[in-house]
């Protein structure tokens, strides 16, 4: 195996990437064996509760992704995944030890499920957010990808190994196993030295301002809003298969859990395989392409399985599931880690863990209760319409271009001339911009200022707008409200990336020649002055600060 930079491999050659992966593969394999012996022990009962593992598995992700993207990014993410992998070593201690005793009950065996959902998803963010510190930039689409052949591999190994453990000695050795696997990540996390320049500089703001901070940002990036969109419209019908597999394999298939298993399995080779197409695959189609060719080919599937009762044709028919999975799941992950800068990285994945692991929560139980009133052959056609109707709306709203997306921080503003020491917690603070442009500008002028303003509204502002003076329709006047010095502090050093710069500098080439934006720091004086008369000169710190830099050289086309 060549592990040259155009190789789907190359990220392996990254040391601690290459040990995070194969103790994931661990770890994952051990994952899918305690989820066949969850969902196999339930299998006598109604399809409703054998969905349920699947919601119990999935739902904490929906509750607790965001906060735990919080965290991931305010302290070591180091850290925040050894405390993950902790609590998910003991709580698969605990649900072994009452396998084995024989007082597993549903309800505790859901429970259980459930709190293994939460460690799950307190170690989702950190994770995700975690490799681009392993790889290079340009490696990520291909480590994205590993990141999927690392899970369809183990679902090619796990499922079929614990359907043949269960039927030959029991659900308690897979669980077993599953809380033995978690202690190879905690190894591998131990011994990695995490470079200093890669951590947070910890809690600045509180929990509730942290998650605000993470939604405003998605909420003005048209980007990664564009790719939630396109993962809550394949999740639902995607879904289908995942819930109502067991079913099909018992009541479809007259499969036992070792046939299970190896259904499961044959996915994870399909996976496997498709990874080593998958790059020939986007270079043909792109990937909004590989999306829409990947739903039509899971409602395919589908189809298959509605229709069938052959065994082998059934695992015929998952072969290509494996391949579209893949090829959805790591053109969508490569997606939205292009776009985040680190500041708020684990907050942008954990909202998009919150759509595709909520959406399978949220539908898993509608298909049980479908597959009780309807029957399977309904249920599963139900889902292939569903992912035929993602398929189509591709052409409507596409993946947006990465090409022009820098998210590299720079620290390109000047200095803030004030006469006196704010406070972090003073504000909220309204910041004034003043520009002078030509008239035959103004017009282009007010159309690159629609992509500043969404810089602004990610980075902190709460309000933003943008005036023309009636009395000098020169001068524009940009105004947006920050809801605390340090918040504003926060875009001058921390959270500004080389696209938001490109953004502004190709509204400043509009500047007219020989000026400069004009701006300006007021703070709330509602409840009084701020600098008491004949204060501020002992108060004054800098009158004036450093000249905005020019702008550099390049085309001014907006991207």
């Amino acid at each position: 195996m060549r592990l040259t930079d155009n190789s789907a491999w190359a990220p392996l050659a990254a040391r601690v990437f290459r040990a995070l992966w194969i103790a994931q593969l661990v770890s994952n394999t051990g994952t899918w064996m305690q989820t066949v012996g969850a969902q196999w022990l339930l299998v006598g009962h109604s399809a409703a509760l054998v969905t349920l593992v699947q919601t119990a598995s999935s739902l904490p992700v929906v509750l607790l992704a965001l906060p735990s993207g919080v965290l991931a990014d305010r302290y070591d993410r180091r850290k925040v995944l050894l405390a993950a992998q902790s609590a998910l070593l003991a709580v698969s201690t605990v649900l072994t030890v009452l396998a084995f005793q024989g007082a597993l009950t549903p309800g505790l065996l859901l429970a259980l499920t459930f709190l293994l959902g939460c460690g799950t998803a307190l170690m989702g963010p950190a994770w995700q957010a975690v490799q681009p510190e392993l790889v290079a930039r340009e490696h990520l689409g291909q480590a994205a990808a590993l990141g999927a052949v690392n899970m369809n591999l183990a679902r090619a190994v796990g499922p079929a190994l614990g359907g043949a453990v269960v039927a030959a000695a029991g659900a308690g050795w897979v669980f077993a196993f599953n809380a033995l696997s978690y202690l190879g990540i905690a190894a591998v996390l131990l011994l990695w030295r995490r470079p200093v320049t890669a951590r947070p500089p910890g809690p600045g703001e509180g929990l509730l301002a942290a998650v605000q901070a993470g939604r405003r940002y998605v909420w003005h990036a048209p980007g990664v809003r564009r790719v939630l969109l396109r993962t809550a419209l394949f999740i639902p019908g995607g879904a289908a298969l995942w819930s109502l597999l067991p079913l099909v394999a018992s009541r479809s298939l007259g499969l036992g859990s070792g046939g299970y298993g190896l259904l499961l399995g044959v996915v994870g080779v399909g996976a496997v395989s498709g990874a080593f197409a998958l790059p020939a695959i986007r270079r043909v189609l792109g990937a909004s392409g590989t999306l829409a060719a990947g739903s039509a080919l899971f409602a395919a599937v589908l189809v298959v399985l509605a229709l069938t009762h052959t065994p082998w044709l059934a695992a015929a028919a998952l072969l290509p599931a494996g391949l579209a999975w893949i090829g959805v799941l790591s053109t969508l992950n490569t997606a939205v880690q292009q776009r985040l800068p680190g500041w708020v990285r684990a907050r942008g994945l954990a909202v998009y863990l919150v759509v595709f692991q909520g959406g399978q929560a949220l539908t898993a139980p509608l298909w049980g209760a479908l597959a009780d009133g309807l029957g399977l052959t309904a249920s599963l056609l139900i889902g292939s319409g569903l992912l035929v109707g993602g398929a189509l709306s591709v052409r409507r709203w596409p993946l947006h271009d990465t090409a022009g997306i820098d998210p590299s921080p720079t620290d390109h503003w000047p200095v803030p001339p004030l006469v006196f020491e704010p406070g972090p917690a003073d504000g909220p603070v309204l910041v004034s911009v003043t520009y002078r442009i030509a008239p035959e500008d103004w017009a282009a002028f007010t159309d690159r200022m629609r992509h500043v303003a969404r810089s602004r509204r990610r980075t902190g502002a709460l309000t933003w707008g943008l005036y023309q003076d009636g009395g000098d329709p020169g001068r524009f006047v940009e105004n947006y409200l920050v809801a605390s010095w340090s918040e504003h502090l926060a875009q001058h050093h921390r959270r500004l990336t080389a696209t938001d710069r490109r953004f502004e500098e190709q509204a400043r080439r509009l500047l007219v020649d020989g000026t400069a934006p004009e701006v300006t720091h007021a703070f709330d004086a509602a409840a009084g002055p701020v600098v008491a008369p004949g204060e501020q000169d002992a108060h004054r710190t800098k009158a004036t600060g450093a000249p905005w830099p020019a702008p550099a050289p390049g085309p001014d086309a907006v991207r």
